[in-house]
C-alpha cells in the first residue's frame, strides 16, 4: 500500500480550490461521484493528491460530516493493487469494513472504506486504479 490521497471535506469547492492552489496544482476538472452524493476535485502535489469533497446535499455522507464536524480532514486513502484482496486481509485482521465490496470512485477507480475504529479514529479509503493508470 502507498498513500494515494488525503480527502478534505469542504463547503465551497471553488473557494477550497483557490486556497489549496497556493501549495498544489489542480489535477483535473471536478467530477461528480453520484452514488456518494459528492463532487470531487483533485489537487496534486509531488507524491500524492488532496481530494476536495463537496456534498451534493445535506443528506449525503459528506453533507452529514460537514454538519457534524465542519470542513477538514475526511479520510486518508491508500492505493492498493487488488482491492478485494486488501479488504479480505483487513477483515481477517478484525477491521470493521464499511464496504465489503468495492464501488465506483472518481477517475474510474474502485474504492472501499474502512471504519475509523480500525485506524485510531481516521476513516481509511482503499483505492484500486484501472490498469495502466
Amino acid at each position: 500500500m502507498r498513500l494515494d490521497h488525503i480527502g478534505v471535506a469542504v463547503g465551497d469547492l471553488k473557494a477550497a480550490e483557490t486556497a489549496w492552489s497556493k501549495v498544489t496544482r489542480t489535477g483535473s476538472p471536478s467530477e461528480a461521484v453520484g452514488d456518494q452524493g459528492v463532487r470531487v476535485l483533485f489537487c496534486d502535489f509531488d507524491g500524492g493528491s488532496i481530494e476536495l469533497l463537496a456534498a451534493d446535499g445535506d443528506d449525503t455522507p459528506v453533507g452529514r460530516f460537514l454538519a457534524r464536524r465542519g470542513e477538514g480532514l475526511h479520510h486518508v486513502a491508500f492505493r492498493v493493487p487488488d482491492i478485494r484482496a486488501a479488504l479480505a486481509e483487513l477483515q481477517d485482521q478484525g477491521a470493521r469494513l464499511l464496504d465489503r465490496e468495492p464501488r465506483a470512485g472518481a477517475h474510474g477507480t474502485q474504492v472501499a472504506f474502512v471504519h475509523p475504529s480500525a485506524f485510531a479514529g481516521v476513516l481509511v479509503e482503499l483505492v484500486e486504479h484501472p490498469e495502466g493508470a
